[in-house]
């Protein structure tokens, strides 16, 4: 696993591609109740400047957070997402990809003595190499163990 004081400033990892389709957005409306007419209704939406249904700005950030879930690391977890834009629409058909660069690291504000925050800069593109979204992701990382004994424990 990899503890606080591994972590690097200016690692990146990338995700894989993929391509949203329309299941995607039917599903990700039954599971939030989304059902907005610019991701549900074509006739609405051909009225309208983009043409066409798009994707919910929160199902592309759900699957760039999944496409770079590659590999589980049991020292830290997701404390949140701040900064947040959708910037461009996505709509079916667009294949997206996910890059994710290590842009902080700081002492945890309570415990900095047990945990460090990582602050990991995402973007996400489409096809046409366009942002169309961007966030802060932010981590709560284990520092490394100490393998001196606890003075408390000694007592």
């Amino acid at each position: 696993m990899t503890v606080f004081e591994d972590y690097q400033l200016g690692d990146v990892r990338h995700s894989y591609g993929r391509t949203v389709t329309e299941a995607d957005i039917v599903a990700h409306a039954g599971q939030t109740g989304d059902f907005y007419p610019h991701h549900m209704d074509a006739e609405f939406c051909a009225t309208q400047p983009f043409g066409q249904r798009m994707a919910h700005g929160t199902l592309v950030l759900s699957m760039a957070i999944g496409m770079l879930a590659g590999e589980i690391n049991e020292d830290a977890m997701s404390y949140g997402y701040d900064r947040v834009r959708f910037i461009k629409p996505v709509f079916i058909g667009d294949t997206i990809r996910a890059t994710a660069e290590l842009v902080e690291l700081s002492d945890h504000p309570r415990q900095p003595e047990r945990f460090g925050m990582a602050f990991e800069r995402v973007e996400v593109t489409n096809q046409h190499n366009e942002t169309v979204l961007a966030l802060t992701k932010i981590y709560v990382v284990n520092r490394r163990r100490s393998t001196a004994p606890n003075s408390e424990m000694e007592h």
